[in-house]
């Protein structure tokens, strides 16, 4: 090997009598950068910061609910026991992003309808900042040495500790693999500046910038899921999120082109009536002298 990603032994931080829960801290941060893009994207709109930040409160909340529901339906078994206590436990790992993605999205539009702003322009503020967040989190994986990919001897392969190697005794005998949080941190990454530059250089009908942001992300998950190895469902050969990403990829991609389309059509149509000479109005002709 000519080298490695080292990776923390510890996911826990102790600053004087503090115990920082690097998890959790990230995740914080991946929120802090969410809300701040948001922010200046909705508030150069002629938006205000106050509607993003009642969106960040009640769409994080419902989100991490999302998120860790979505887990613990899919991923029953990895729940640690008790299990009713398990499933609440989210600082010891376990989001799924679909269901955090569903669910907050979902509780963002609500608050934005009560507000009276513009659903759709609001969700096209919200797509970088969203993929840049997704991106920022998964450096949580890092710190809890969790969702790597297959072994690898490539020099950016991930170490792993002996307690945290795969249970699957044809995984035994490696040390380094695929660092997948660091593929995807860097695929979010490129997918934020992508996206900043086609709301700028195309006219989109919102919210299909929201729909790009679905797509491209559900792409690069899709190529990440074949080298992620940590238990999951399986149906005909391929990992339960796999398939979400290509179901939710076509609807995404199918949406963008079908409301692109209806944009263009209601455009050309509208086109068309600004060329159009008035129609002449027939007045009844009236004999003068029957003017009374």
């Amino acid at each position: 090997m000519l080298g490695y990603i080292p990776s923390p032994h510890t996911g826990v931080v102790d600053v004087g009598p503090l115990q920082l829960h690097m998890y959790g801290l990230t995740l914080l941060v991946a929120i802090l950068a969410c809300i701040w893009l948001t922010g200046k994207r909705w508030t150069a709109l002629g938006g205000d910061w106050d509607l993003v930040t009642r969106v960040a409160v009640w769409g994080v909340a419902f989100g991490v609910v999302g998120a860790r529901a979505y887990h613990d339906i899919t991923s029953w078994n990895e729940v640690p026991d008790p299990k009713w206590q398990g499933i609440f436990e989210v600082w010891k790992g376990g989001l799924g992003v679909w269901g955090g993605i569903l669910l907050g999205t979902l509780v963002g539009v609500v608050v934005v309808r009560r507000a009276g702003a513009n659903i759709p322009l609001f969700m096209d503020a919200t797509a970088p900042g969203l993929l840049l967040a997704q991106g920022i989190g998964r450096i949580g994986n890092w710190w809890n040495q969790e969702l790597y990919g297959k072994p690898t001897s490539l020099p950016w392969g991930l170490k792993i500790d002996a307690a945290h190697l795969p249970a699957d005794p044809k995984y035994f005998g490696y040390t380094t693999y695929h660092p997948t949080f660091l593929y995807e941190l860097i695929w979010d990454v490129v997918g934020v500046a992508l996206l900043i530059w086609v709301g700028r250089r195309f006219r989109l009908n919102p919210p299909n910038l929201f729909a790009a942001y679905v797509a491209w992300y559900c792409f690069g998950r899709f190529f990440e899921e074949l080298l992620r190895i940590d238990p999951a469902h399986h149906f005909a050969g391929l990992r339960l999120n796999a398939w979400v990403s290509i179901v939710v990829f076509v609807c995404a991609v199918a949406y963008f082109v079908l409301h692109q389309r209806q944009g263009r059509r209601s455009d050309d149509q509208g086109a068309r009536r600004r060329r159009e000479p008035p129609k002449p109005t027939h007045a009844m002709a009236i004999p003068k002298g029957r003017v009374r």
